[in-house]
C-alpha cells in the first residue's frame, strides 16, 4: 500500500538525476552561475565607464554620458529583440549560448583598449589632456560596447525562461512551488551579483587600474560561458515555435472576422473549439471573451483540412493562441508600471 510520502517521492522523481533524463535541479547551478557572473561582469563596468571615457579617451562629459546612456538603453532594448528571436527562430539554449560568447568577446575588446596604449588617444599624464580619438579607436570602443549589449540581451532575455524549462513538469503536483522557488533564487542571485558588481568591481577599477579592472570582468564572463556550456548535455532544449507576434496578430484578425458569431454566456465542452495537438486546454477562459471567437470552428469541412489543421490560420486559431494573447494583455499593466518607475 502506497503512503503519502511515496506519492511525493513519485511526484519528485522527474526532477531527480537519472542516466537518461534531461533537465532537473542539477542544471540550476550552471544556469544561475551563467547569469550571476554575467551580471557581475557587465554591471560592474557601468559606474566607472564615464570616467574611463573622459580620462582615457578625452571625451567631453556630455558626450561620454550620451555614450553610456545609449549603451544602457541598448542593453534593455536588446532583451526584447532577444526574447522574440529565441521564442520564434533560434531557441532559448542557442540564444543564451550566443549571448555568452558575444559578451565575452565584447569584454575582451574593451580590455584590449586598456592594455594597449595604441587603442586610445595619447593623454598627457601631467596635465591629463588627451588628444582627439581617431576613428579606428572609437570603432574598437563602440564595437566592444555593442557586442556586450547584444550579448547581455541574449542572456537576460532567455536565461530565466530556459531555467524554467528545466524544472517544468506538468505531471508534478509541486510544479508551481518548484518554479516559484527557482524564480526567487534567480532574482536573489541577480540582486547579490549587482551588489558585488557595484562594490568589488568598482573598487578594483579605482585602486588597481583599468587593466585589472577590465581583466577581472573578462575572467568572470569566461567562467559564465564555461559554466553554461559545461552542462550542455543535461539541458532540456525546447525548439523554437512560430513567431509569437504573428500568432497574436492572427488571433486579433480572426476574432475580428468572426465578430458576428454569438458566444453563449459560458463556455462548455459541447462547443467546438480548435485545439492544438497535445493541448491541455479544452475551452478558452471566460476573461476577454471577445477573443474566444478566434478559436470557434464554424464549419469543420471548410475551416479544417483533412489533417485537422486550420485551413486559414487568419480565420481560425487554437485555444492556446487565444490564451497566450490574453496572458500578455493581463500582464501589460504590470509592465507599464515597471516602465514608469524606471522613467
Amino acid at each position: 500500500m502506497e503512503t503519502p510520502s511515496d506519492d511525493k517521492k513519485m511526484n519528485r522523481e522527474p526532477l531527480l538525476i537519472t542516466a537518461t533524463s534531461k533537465g532537473g535541479f542539477r542544471t540550476m547551478p550552471f544556469i544561475l552561475a551563467n547569469e550571476a557572473f554575467e551580471r557581475v561582469a557587465s554591471e560592474g563596468l557601468i559606474p566607472n565607464m564615464i570616467l574611463y571615457l573622459t580620462r582615457e579617451y578625452g571625451l567631453e562629459t556630455a558626450k561620454a554620458a550620451t555614450v553610456v546612456f545609449i549603451w544602457s538603453a541598448a542593453n534593455s532594448f536588446n532583451q526584447i529583440i532577444g526574447a522574440f528571436l529565441a521564442d520564434s527562430y533560434v531557441g532559448k539554449y542557442r540564444m543564451v549560448g550566443f549571448g555568452s560568447i558575444l559578451s565575452f568577446l565584447g569584454l575582451v575588446l574593451l580590455w584590449l583598449t586598456a592594455l594597449f596604449p595604441q587603442a586610445r588617444p595619447h593623454c598627457d599624464q601631467f596635465s591629463s589632456i588627451c588628444g582627439t580619438p581617431t576613428t579606428p579607436q572609437l570603432l574598437l570602443l563602440y564595437c566592444s560596447l555593442g557586442l556586450m549589449s547584444i550579448g547581455s540581451g541574449g542572456i537576460r532575455s532567455s536565461s530565466l525562461a530556459f531555467g524554467a524549462d528545466q524544472l517544468d513538469r506538468r505531471n508534478n503536483q509541486e510544479n508551481a512551488e518548484i518554479l516559484q522557488s527557482f524564480f526567487s533564487w534567480y532574482y536573489a542571485s541577480i540582486a547579490f551579483s549587482c551588489l558585488i558588481a557595484v562594490t568589488c568591481i568598482v573598487y578594483i577599477q579605482d585602486n588597481m587600474g583599468w587593466k585589472i579592472g577590465f581583466g577581472v570582468p573578462v575572467m568572470l564572463m569566461f567562467i559564465s560561458a564555461l559554466s553554461f556550456y559545461s552542462a550542455s548535455s543535461f539541458y532540456v532544449k525546447l525548439p523554437a515555435r512560430t513567431s509569437l507576434f504573428t500568432g497574436f496578430a492572427q488571433v486579433l484578425v480572426a476574432s475580428f472576422r468572426n465578430r458576428h458569431i454569438e458566444l453563449p454566456s459560458q463556455a462548455t465542452d459541447i462547443e467546438v473549439y480548435y485545439l492544438k495537438k497535445g493541448s491541455r486546454l479544452n475551452v478558452p477562459s471566460e476573461k476577454l471573451r471577445f477573443l474566444n471567437k478566434a478559436c470557434v470552428v464554424k464549419n469543420p469541412n471548410q475551416d479544417l483540412t483533412v489533417d485537422g489543421n486550420a485551413s486559414n490560420p487568419w480565420s481560425l486559431c487554437t485555444v492556446d493562441q487565444v490564451e497566450e494573447l490574453k496572458a500578455l494583455i493581463r500582464v501589460m499593466p504590470i509592465c507599464t508600471t515597471g516602465i514608469m518607475v524606471s522613467v
